[in-house]
């Protein structure tokens, strides 16, 4: 066979394999012609690459080759001293490439047979963990405020970064607060900046199911090669590993041998290190050794500029849609707890609007979105709110609502009108009501001095995000 027979042939391989696997497998491949008693050798950059395609492409390979060319027998796949992969080509984790000379890695015959194969070179194609991201998951597309932006300016400073800085990063929030969006634009800064990185991004779930499947077919070893070879270690939800003590001690070894080597260390969980239960003091003391950042519920601010920033983009698919004012304020307002429910809500309003030639207005919203409005509806009573400002200030709940006009007292009061307003459906003349039968015009003066005074304090901006978190608790 003839390396321009080769090059014909990779085309037919892609359409039949799929373009990743052939990107991943056979592209790296190098066809160095054939040798004595019809043996075809291949250069792969890796014995773990060489291995892979000789148990699950090996019999295809042979099949198409022995029609170009009647003299071939057997595949050899050999390992080379290659550079790394290009930028672009998908980098699979294995062990790094071998020194020295080219040796044979395995052959396969007529039969499909492979010779010389060992049970540690047919493990690492099982054990090869991934999972896939998410291509809107990137930096660019990531919307940063007030609760997040220390976590998006730590995840921008490891991605970008030339050492090693914070070791192991660890980022926490509740559902839909942006940890996986961060996890995912990470790695996609990455692999654009750094193509010569080896970078694993996984769940904690995948590694405990790749770890239990090592350890049922015997397979530790190559385990242990694989995740210790890795460059980045990124392991998402890391709080489902607690409580399960086998893998809790081998991610312990992973994480010691991948920090001792000046490994970056990425991970997320949905709680800090030492509110995760059951998990071991060891490794909740290695979690909290770096950097640890948590992402606050999103603010009203954010969520608004989530959704203007999703309505841009709807704008290229529904070029003719009309919006009318006060829309997405209204959403951002009443759906407060998750960023995907809320993105979720706006793209079946821009759907059922666009079915029904409609114009999307608060009728039309209402009635779209009852189901999620009415799940999302807020369950806080005023009476909890006075509570809660009243024992963080320190004061007295009938000084909160009452008479009283002195700073100590009357600040706490307009923080307890602003969170009524914002996290009540109650109306102005109502709250004013419940804070000793205040008029409407008192209430909308305070929430207004407060949101203006956010922006200015950072101390009630921080009094008011405790709060809030607190309550929605």
């Amino acid at each position: 066979m003839t390396q321009e027979q080769w090059g014909a042939l990779q085309d037919r391989l892609s359409s039949t394999i799929g373009e990743n696997n052939y990107r991943t497998w056979i592209k790296p491949l190098e066809y160095k012609g054939l040798e004595a008693d019809g043996v075809a050798v291949f250069l792969a950059p890796t014995n773990f690459i060489g291995t892979y395609v000789s148990q699950n492409f090996g019999d295809l390979l042979l099949s198409q080759i022995s029609t170009l060319d009647s003299q071939v027998r057997r595949l050899q796949f050999r390992v080379s001293n290659a550079p790394r992969p290009a930028a672009g080509r998908p980098r699979p984790v294995a062990a790094r490439p071998e020194q020295g000379t080219a040796q044979p890695v395995q052959a396969s015959g007529a039969n499909g047979a492979a010779n010389g194969q060992s049970n540690g070179q047919a493990a690492g194609a099982d054990l090869l963990p991934s999972a896939p991201l998410d291509a809107r998951f990137t930096f660019d597309n990531f919307i940063v405020g007030k609760p997040n932006e220390l976590a998006h300016a730590a995840a921008r400073r490891v991605a970008e970064a030339e050492t090693v800085t914070f070791n192991p990063l660890f980022l926490y929030g509740g559902v839909g607060l942006g940890k996986t969006h961060l996890m995912h634009a990470i790695t996609w800064e990455l692999r654009n900046r750094r193509p010569d990185l080896n970078v694993l991004y996984l769940s904690a779930e995948q590694f405990m199911y790749r770890f239990v499947q090592a350890l049922r077919e015997r397979r530790m070893m190559d385990f242990k090669e694989l995740f210790r070879s890795v460059d980045v270690l990124m392991v998402d939800d890391v709080q489902f590993i607690a409580g399960k003590d086998s893998t809790q001690e081998e991610f312990f070894h992973t994480f010691n041998a991948l920090v001792d080597q000046n490994k970056q260390i990425v991970i997320s969980a949905d709680r800090a290190p030492d509110e995760i239960k059951d998990l071991e003091n060891r490794i909740r003391s290695r979690l909290q050794s770096g950097l640890v950042v948590d992402l606050h519920p999103t603010d009203y601010e954010l969520r608004l500029g989530i959704l203007q920033s999703k309505v841009d983009t709807y704008r290229t698919q529904y070029p003719s849609l009309q919006l009318d004012d006060g829309i997405l304020e209204f959403l951002a307002h009443r759906i407060s707890t998750n960023v995907r429910v809320l993105e979720g809500a706006l793209t079946r309003l821009f759907a059922f609007a666009s079915l029904v030639g409609q114009p999307i207005t608060m009728e039309l919203t209402q009635d779209c979105l009852a189901d999620v409005l009415r799940a999302s509806d807020r369950k806080i009573s005023i009476e909890e709110i006075q509570r809660k400002v009243a024992d963080h200030y320190n004061i007295r709940l009938s000084d909160l609502i009452g008479p009283k006009r002195v700073r100590n007292f009357a600040r706490p009061r307009q923080v307890a009108m602003y969170l009524c307003k914002q996290l009540t459906a109650r109306s102005l003349p109502e709250i004013g009501r419940r804070f000793g039968g205040r008029d409407h015009t008192t209430v909308m003066h305070g929430v207004k001095r407060i949101e203006e005074l956010r922006m200015q304090d950072s101390q009630i901006a921080d009094d008011i995000e405790l709060l809030r978190r607190a309550l929605e608790a």
